[in-house]
């Protein structure tokens, strides 16, 4: 399977440095996890061999995650249990510290939940975690699935017996998710992927804030925050703004911002004022994203009502 930036595929021998450089050797990605740290990569070797043994399986539903970035996987994703009676697929993940706050593994299981309902007909696709490991919590959320509840000291893994916070997606549900939905979906990976926050100089810092906005043709642009010592700085979203502007589109239907703690928020002030200059007309009607995980959404006219002009 082939995503905006992964590619999800078996996994090859050739995979074991990678697999033990990324992952598999750091006790902060296993620490919640039901295997033990590699500690050398004859072990990682050893458990790659078992799986590339099962690619011929047609029911082994395992893959790694490859970053298209790099050319290399960064985790990996499979369906820990298959209930046939059922239709159900309890899925299991897990990505290195590196790449860790980037959007991937939320990109990866959106792809999973898609393959399961629309390739294999699968009712039901669901996920638990460790409710001390909260971010893999918020990759389900991000997914769309429903919080079911916490099964009290159901579970056991490096960290000894522990509860399971569970949560679910119905194929009824995947398939009401409306076009809507899956734009800001979207757009906010497409802006979690450059929110790289870091200092260029002891002068500048970017990346702190990153933006995605839909243009009127439906393609989409990004834009990251740059900080400066003087008025020489630019928000996100009038950077990405201005990539779009590069591309000679000139009309701006959504636009959605990811702050320094994960959460979206509304434009400032000057972006406000830049996108009514720039549609003075239409402005009304651009969408903002206020809250992404509440889908609590404003349009610019409820922000902006009276313009100044």
């Amino acid at each position: 399977m082939e995503t905006e930036r992964l590619v999800l595929r078996p996994f090859s021998m050739e995979d074991v440095e990678p697999v033990y450089r990324n992952w598999a050797s750091q006790p902060e990605v296993t620490r919640f996890l039901t295997w033990p740290t590699h500690e050398n990569e004859d072990t990682t070797r050893q458990v790659v061999e078992g799986w590339v043994k099962e690619n011929g399986n047609l029911q082994n539903y395992q893959w790694a995650v490859e970053w298209k970035e790099i050319g290399e996987p960064v985790g990996s994703i499979s369906a820990v249990k298959i209930d046939r009676r059922t239709e159900s697929a309890t899925i299991g993940y897990c990505i290195g510290s590196r790449f860790w706050g980037r959007g991937i593994m939320a990109e990866a299981l959106d792809a999973v939940i898609a393959f399961f309902f629309e390739e294999v007909g699968m009712n039901c696709v669901s996920a638990c975690h460790d409710p001390r490991n909260p971010n893999s919590g918020k990759v389900m959320r991000k997914c769309k699935m429903t919080y079911e509840g916490t099964w009290r000291a159901a579970g056991i893994n490096n960290q000894g017996v522990c509860d399971e916070v569970w949560y679910s997606i119905l194929r009824e549900e995947y398939g009401n998710r409306s076009a809507d939905s899956r734009i800001w979906d979207e757009l906010y990976r497409r802006a979690l992927a450059v929110r790289q926050g870091r200092r260029v100089s002891r002068y500048v810092e970017a990346g702190g804030v990153a933006a995605a906005i839909q243009s009127d043709s439906g393609r989409i642009y990004t834009g990251v925050c740059v900080d400066t010592c003087s008025t020489l700085g630019i928000c996100a979203e009038r950077n990405a703004i201005f990539h779009m502007l590069t591309s000679g589109e000139n009309g701006i239907r959504r636009v959605l911002a990811i702050m320094p703690d994960g959460h979206t928020g509304a434009p400032c002030g000057a972006c406000r004022e830049l996108m009514v200059q720039l549609m003075p007309d239409q402005y009304q009607n651009i969408e903002i994203m206020l809250d992404y995980e509440k889908r609590e959404t404003v349009t610019l006219g409820t922000l902006t009502p009276r313009w100044w002009i």
